[in-house]
């Protein structure tokens, strides 16, 4: 299964059915994307991977005299994030069903482009992001998160990773979105794609953060079996899924720690041709140059 058919299939609608879940997963890490976006009133956005919206919202609210484009793979996604946005009543909010690799965006059309971890799905990553450089005006910023490595005694790895074991089934759909989930887990490499997509002044910055995966273990365990339709889980199953969550159990939710990287770039002239080559070779002698500035940070869930 492709990307793009997880996207739209089981694993899209899912996300698109319940988007409070799958937000407060991801929000402990929205003031750092957006402290790096650096959004001022008039900017005209583009919002890369928008899924069900919440971002693309945001957005809109720190630029009311801009515009806001979310642009998403995934039709249940791009569906929902319509729904949500003509509740609200944002007139300067639209959205786009398409892959922002091969989109046809205004020249020059946006200030700034940003994505909380949606640029990881790519098929060409350096096509891509030349492809956004070109929707941007010249000096135009680029502010994305995407997930750091993952760690084997990282608490978010250790009990998903579990919890998978005790299904004891291979879910197609996830395996093909978590194998791409990765391909920008490596500074150097994020160096690399967008150095040969024409960005400068790139910054990457580690920053970690709980995720809430449900009110209490129990619930936690009903949303992760419910991402595979049709699945059977036994009594014994569901409560050894349930055991292994309970350490993470707090006031706040099961809330488990997890890292991204908070990239910031701009808009240069042109990609070059050795800029690209470069990007080609992961361990090639021209990333030499790439290695930029990397920080770590913790922030604390409210």
């Amino acid at each position: 299964m492709t990307v793009a058919e997880a996207w739209n299939g089981p694993l899209g609608r899912h996300w698109a059915a319940h988007p409070d879940r799958y937000d407060a997963m991801l929000d402990g890490f929205d003031a750092a994307l957006f402290d790096a976006a650096a959004i001022a009133a008039g900017d005209r956005v583009l919002d890369i991977g928008c899924g069900s919206g919440l971002t693309t919202r945001m957005a809109a609210r720190r630029a009311p005299a801009g515009r806001v484009t979310g642009v998403d793979i995934s039709a249940p996604l791009v569906g929902r994030a319509g729904e949500l946005t003509d509740a609200e009543r944002f007139p300067q909010v639209d959205y786009r069903l398409g892959d922002a690799q091969t989109c046809a965006f205004e020249p020059g059309g946006y200030d700034l482009a940003i994505s909380r971890g949606g640029v990881m799905f790519f098929a060409d990553p350096v096509a891509a992001f030349t492809n956004i450089a070109g929707a941007l005006r010249p000096g135009g910023r680029l502010a994305f998160i995407c997930p750091q490595p993952a760690q084997p005694d990282g608490e978010e790895r250790k009990a998903l990773g579990l919890l998978a074991s005790l299904l004891g089934r291979d879910h197609t759909a996830e395996n093909a979105v978590a194998t791409a989930m990765a391909s920008l887990s490596d500074p150097e490499r994020i160096h690399q794609v967008l150095g040969a997509a024409g960005f400068t002044d790139i910054g990457v910055t580690g920053v970690s953060a709980d995720t809430c995966w449900g009110k209490d273990a129990a619930d936690a365990v009903g949303f992760f079996v419910s991402r595979a339709p049709g699945l059977t889980v036994s009594d014994a199953t569901r409560a050894a899924m349930t055991e292994a969550l309970l350490p993470h159990e707090s006031p706040r939710g099961v809330m488990l720690r997890a890292g991204v990287w908070v990239v910031t770039a701009h808009t240069g002239r042109r990609a070059s041709r050795a800029g690209r080559d470069c990007a080609d070779r992961a361990q090639g002698s021209c990333a030499d140059g790439a290695q930029g500035l990397i920080r770590q940070e913790s922030r604390d869930s409210p």
